[in-house]
């Protein structure tokens, strides 16, 4: 495992370490619960792009030092900031939420416990795989702050639960517990209390032991449903498999077939 550091007092919002083909990103401000300011925001942002960029990684998992995934958005660091670019990325960064910067190509996984409220909600709705503990309490409570959710929420918390579902809890900002989550589809398992990194880290290791040109074929497609609509989605799916087909890792997984034995992916 390789570890990097931060220094200054504002470079440590973000953990950043990798595990084999897997990148730990930790959410490190745990005396203020985790909220989001503009350095986290930032530097989350720098972490993902970095796991993007590095062909050596397969999977990401999000988890949070400390009691608690995240309380938020620091209304009151941001307050100046909602025009200045704090949530603005460009064509070769990743959005943490996912709404503007650049498509990620690769899975993430994140692990939760304890408060998991508005802008942490939503980084879960826009990743692929969500870990939660029976411990979690989840509230997407713009409304009860003076603003709306701007972080997906709008569309993907009504997608994964429905309008009728979804609204009482967006409409009021009220809470709601781990096996609500679960039953609104917003998470994907939930599990006792202080074993969610580690069942996240089994479905990380997991994923990378598939192809890595097919998972990333596979969560395109996926993610072009999920954007422009099942017809689009459709239309293009055939596109994927020339590239797929002639790739060394189809070789190897039709070779593994034949021989019994489990297949060693290479991601060409």
């Amino acid at each position: 495992m390789t570890t990097e550091s931060n220094k200054s007092s504002t470079d440590n919002r973000i953990t950043y370490e990798t595990d084999g083909y897997i990148c730990l990103i930790g959410l490190n401000r745990a005396d203020k619960r985790n909220a989001f300011d503009s350095h986290m925001i930032k530097q989350l942002s720098e972490a993902l792009t970095r796991y993007e960029n590095d062909e050596n990684l397969r999977c990401a998992l999000i988890f949070a030092h400390g009691e608690h995934f995240t309380a938020g958005l620091d209304l009151m660091e941001l307050q100046d900031k909602w025009d200045k670019g704090a949530f603005e990325f460009n064509d070769n960064e990743i959005d943490p939420w996912g709404i503007g910067g650049k498509l990620r190509s690769k899975p993430v996984v994140v692990a939760i416990q304890g408060t998991c409220f508005t802008a942490g909600i939503e980084l879960m709705l826009n990743s692929d795989v969500v870990i939660a503990s029976d411990n979690c309490n989840f509230a997407q409570m713009e409304v009860q702050r003076g603003i709306m959710p701007f972080g997906g929420a709008t569309v993907r918390f009504v997608a994964a639960a429905g309008w009728q579902k979804a609204m009482p809890y967006l409409l009021t900002g009220k809470n709601f517990d781990a096996q609500t989550a679960d039953r609104l589809n917003l998470i994907s398992e939930v599990v006792p209390n202080g074993e969610e990194y580690e069942r996240a880290l089994t479905i990380a290791k997991e994923i990378c032991t598939a192809a890595p040109l097919g998972v990333k074929g596979l969560l395109s497609s996926a993610q072009d449903a999920s954007r422009n609509g099942a017809n689009s989605a459709l239309a293009n799916i055939h596109g994927y498999l020339p590239h797929l087909f002639h790739s060394e890792d189809a070789k190897e997984g039709a070779m593994a077939m034949v021989e019994r034995r489990e297949p060693e992916f290479k991601g060409r």
